[in-house]
Parts: C-alpha cells; structure tokens; sequence
C-alpha cells in the first residue's frame, strides 16, 4: 500500500498533536521524542478524540479520563483503556509526514 502525505512537519511543533482526516479515517499524528507518529485519533475506552490530549515522552493522554498510550505500539499504558489504539507506519519524506494508511 502506498504512503499517504498527510501534513509538513513544520506544522507539527515537538510535543504537540495534529488532527486530519483522510478518506474519512480521522488521525492524529504526534510529533514527540523527535519522531512523528500516525495513530487513529480514538482513545480506545471511551471513543473520544484524543486530539485535546497531551504528547509527551512517546505517549498521548486520553484527555477524559486520562488514559494514557504508547506512540508507537498503540499499547494502553495505564487504566482506565485496556485495549491498544491503532497505529499507522510513518515516515517523513521532504518535509511532510507520511502514513501507511492500508
């Protein structure tokens, strides 16, 4: 499947989220510990966007109850969430982020 260009990274300031959407599939790319990441913006206990939540040290924070996930696994790092978020390969070709979206 071939990548999809998503955002420049210049949009992207270190530690902080973008939301977009592509072909209706709504994500959230991270940029934090100086990589970017492509995850679907859902927290997987309550379904809500995690894109008002913070990036910090490779995780984003559900901002409801807290819940926190690993950037690069999708893996819930603390309860309340049990199940992992989705994740999407990433990588960075002149200047703008880009995801396997397949």
């Amino acid at each position: 499947m071939p990548y999809t260009s998503l955002a420049a990274t210049a949009d992207i300031p270190a530690e902080k989220s973008l939301a977009v959407t592509h072909d209706g599939k709504k994500l959230l790319i991270c940029h934090s510990v100086g990589e970017f990441f492509v995850i679907e913006n859902r927290c997987s206990h309550a379904e809500e966007p995690l894109d008002c939540g913070r990036v910090r040290a490779g995780w984003v924070a559900c901002p409801v109850h807290g819940a926190r996930f690993d950037l690069a696994t999708g893996a819930a790092m603390n309860p309340p969430a049990k199940d992992p978020i989705v994740t999407y390969p990433a990588r960075i070709v002149d200047g703008r982020v880009e995801a396997d979206l397949g």
